[in-house]
């Protein structure tokens, strides 16, 4: 059996990997020079940068993207991390970090809550693990179930650190699936040697099973016959297959497509690829020689106005960054509105960092946008289409095509495993 993947993003490698190990023959064809897509490193002044995704699993040693390169016997070590806190304001009823703050565990939230709703909240959420609230967004649910200012601003972060969204635009059912999958796989944890260690294991299991990957290499068309992928078209050559992976998103999928999904029969398929919206964010990277947060977990920030979260892997990899120094990055959501005035919410964002850390010396490395093609969901968390497509063999995977409750990358993971499921049974 042969199976073609487009696209050597994480998505891919998974995919590939997978299959090969399960005795496919396998080609890979990525369009750009490198391997990994969002998700490998860049190396500038010494520092390993992220070239999309954090060096960090949502869900660390136990979560879906470990499990699948256990599986796969792709030879990473991941280290949990330390708790993910909050940074709240000390004087009551601030919003701002103005007046100073203090740092709180993420699971003591309830505290900054009223007794009344800290009872109403604590009894909502073991509530909605057996009935998941649905038909709202996660927003419109607080307001209409707690009522508390301060719970929106937490979904806020949250969302805008793991999904690049606002809470207002997020389906309180999907939240609930990422609530239940912390509580089953656990918080973050850090990948030695960062992203690219994990693509440089995925590409080593991949040769070891005799796959072929190809950068620089473009595929123009998908070939389908009957209804049924036969393979692909590359520089004007055929390569047969008996199964296609896109690693490339839906929308750009159906493109290669071409007259192949026309007709009255495709219609509502190719409709509800034109409502998906990507999520558009800004990640900036700091140098510093002391520690800026000084533990290895998330540091989300519910009273910025644009950092969403911070995190400073170098506590777990010092290798990410030259001897003395330390990586920190933060990531903050762009909204829709907002992603034509990009500058403006730059400078927002740098603005933020110094209320964050006041007094701290710090050096900007790097400034990174995603968004339109090259955003950091090509369909935005609770809306993705599944993996299949209405072309028999042809699978999407990757960050248009995540699995539920699935933050990110631990999302691609489940995205690749319903697909080997269908594929390999």
């Amino acid at each position: 059996m042969k199976a073609i993947v487009i696209g050597a993003g994480l998505g891919g490698l998974l995919s590939a990997a997978r299959l090969s190990k399960a005795g496919y023959a396998v080609e890979v064809f990525e369009r750009l020079p490198i391997t990994g897509g969002r998700f490998t490193n860049l190396e500038y002044e010494g520092f390993q940068l992220s070239s999309g995704a954090f060096h960090m699993f949502p869900h660390g040693p136990g979560g879906p993207l470990a499990r699948l390169l256990e599986e796969v016997g792709a030879d990473v070590q991941i280290v949990r991390s330390g708790q993910t806190a909050l940074r709240v304001p000390l004087k009551k009823g601030s919003t701002d970090y103005g007046a100073g703050f203090r740092d709180i565990p993420f699971y003591d939230f309830p505290a900054l809550l009223s007794n009344k709703d800290r009872l109403k909240t604590a009894f909502l959420i073991a509530s909605t693990r057996k009935n998941r609230p649905a038909g709202s967004t996660l927003q419109a649910w607080i307001k209409t179930q707690v009522k508390d200012e301060w719970l929106v601003r937490l979904a806020d972060s949250f969302c805008g650190w793991s999904l690049s969204l606002r809470s207002e635009e997020v389906p309180v059912e999907e939240v609930f699936e990422i609530i239940e999958n912390l509580y089953r796989f656990g918080g973050p944890g850090v990948p030695m040697g960062g992203c690219k260690g994990v693509i440089d294991a995925l590409e080593a299991v991949i040769a070891a099973n005799g796959g072929i990957i190809r950068t620089k290499t473009e595929v123009s068309k998908i070939l389908v016959e009957n209804g049924k992928v036969t393979g692909v078209l590359v520089n004007g050559e055929e390569h047969e297959a008996d199964q296609v992976i896109s690693n490339i998103g839906h929308a750009a999928t159906a493109g290669l497509c071409g007259e192949a999904l026309s007709g009255e029969k495709y219609a509502g398929y190719l409709e509800m690829l034109e409502t998906l919206q990507p999520s558009a964010g800004i990640k900036i990277c700091l140098s510093a020689a002391e520690p800026l947060i000084g533990h290895s977990g998330v540091l989300l920030t519910p009273y910025a106005k644009r950092i969403n979260g911070i995190n400073e892997v170098t506590q777990v990899d010092p290798k990410l960054a030259p001897p003395g120094r330390h990586l920190t990055m933060s990531h903050q959501h762009v909204a829709p509105e907002n992603v034509k005035d990009l500058e403006a919410e730059i400078e927002l964002g740098l603005k933020d960092l110094k209320a964050i850390f006041p007094g701290k010396k710090y050096e900007v490395l790097l400034i990174q946008s995603y968004h339109d093609g090259w955003p950091v969901n090509r369909a935005a968390s609770g809306t993705d289409p599944g993996n299949e497509t209405p072309i028999t063999g042809l699978y999407v995977v990757g960050d248009g095509a995540k699995g539920k409750g699935g933050i990110e990358v631990e999302g691609v993971a489940l995205g690749v495993a319903a697909t080997m499921k269908k594929i390999l049974g």
